[in-house]
């Protein structure tokens, strides 16, 4: 019944949201292309955001998430570079992201050193990684059909053409979904987030769950990142700084507490719909980026609130 009414409560937000956007702006905001923008523009922090949720509710953070889709999407564009192809790249910059996860879980896990502190750590790491293997510069591979291959920011022809890396999201959140609520996994999440020591005490095996999740954010950055390079047709080190912080409002502003143990993956998404009308809103109206980062603070503290008292009500 909680869940149901948080759902309700986010689609009226993002309905009233739109209205007003609507109202002030009009038909620039209300256009197909305008709509197509939106969701084209929510398929990376959505796709992020959907691994986020799950170490959010096990208790955990991953703030090295920009700098991890940044990092996978240089190791492509190095690959293509180098003559591999379209399919090797994207092997080459699987290992890369699911590598990156397995460090942070495994770090976290190991050195019993708080995940903050751990992704704060490699969220550097990985951006002068990137930096590193880039040269400090973009890459962008020569254009033997790679591009065409990988567009999945590129609908079709139709009124509200879809693009592809949408319908990525769209899968991906449907899956993530029946996996947290309906899963062995899935619970043994929610019960690490809970309560990390009688999950202990009644079996669960928080080491290998905490690693997984945090793998599992790394498999969604990777999945982020080649929708970066299909958007940028190449690598560049130095894209999506402050990612994180899109991410992590997006999964609070879902109903996910920072304290752990309480999440879904349809708040989630609501919660970047929000972010991205928002955001989208507030371009056309003509608010400099200064005002828009002001905006979005706000709505971060707004959101960290609201799960604090919603926690202490719980309590």
């Amino acid at each position: 019944m909680k869940g149901l009414k948080n759902t309700i409560g986010l689609v009226v937000a993002l309905a009233v949201l739109y209205a007003v956007f609507a109202f002030m702006i009009g038909e620039n905001f209300t256009s197909v292309l305008t709509i197509e923008n939106m969701l084209k523009n929510s398929t990376i922090v959505g796709l992020v955001a959907v691994g986020m949720t799950f170490v959010i509710v096990s208790a955990g953070i991953d703030l090295s998430v920009g700098s991890m889709v940044a990092f996978v999407t240089v190791v492509f564009a190095f690959a293509l570079e180098r003559g591999a192809g379209v399919a090797m790249a994207s092997l080459w910059a699987l290992v890369a992201g699911v590598g990156a996860g397995l460090v942070n879980g495994a770090l976290i896990v190991g050195l019993r050193i708080t995940p903050f502190i751990v992704t704060l750590g490699t969220l550097l790491m990985l951006r002068g990684a990137a930096k590193g293997l880039s040269g400090g510069n973009p890459i962008y591979p020569d254009n033997s059909g790679w591009v065409e291959s990988l567009m999945l920011t590129k609908g079709g022809s139709d009124a509200l053409s879809i693009p592809p890396g949408v319908w990525i999201l769209v899968a991906v959140a449907v899956l993530a979904a029946v996996a947290l609520r309906y899963t062995r996994f899935g619970r043994h999440t929610v019960a690490v987030g809970s309560n990390e020591q009688a999950a202990r005490l009644c079996g669960v095996p928080v080491a290998r769950i905490k690693v997984a999740v945090y793998s599992l954010v790394g498999v969604c950055a990777v999945l982020a990142g080649l929708v970066q390079v299909s958007l940028l047709t190449g690598g560049d080190p130095t894209i999506q700084e402050g990612l994180e912080l899109q991410v992590i409002a997006a999964v609070v502003i879902g109903g996910a507490s920072l304290a752990g143990g309480t999440g879904s993956i349809g708040g989630t998404l609501l919660g970047v719909l929000i972010m991205e009308v928002i955001r989208t809103g507030s371009s056309l109206i003509g608010w400099p980026n200064w005002v828009q980062q002001i905006v979005t603070g706000a709505i971060i503290i707004v959101a960290v609130a609201l799960d604090q008292v919603r926690h202490r009500r719980a309590a």
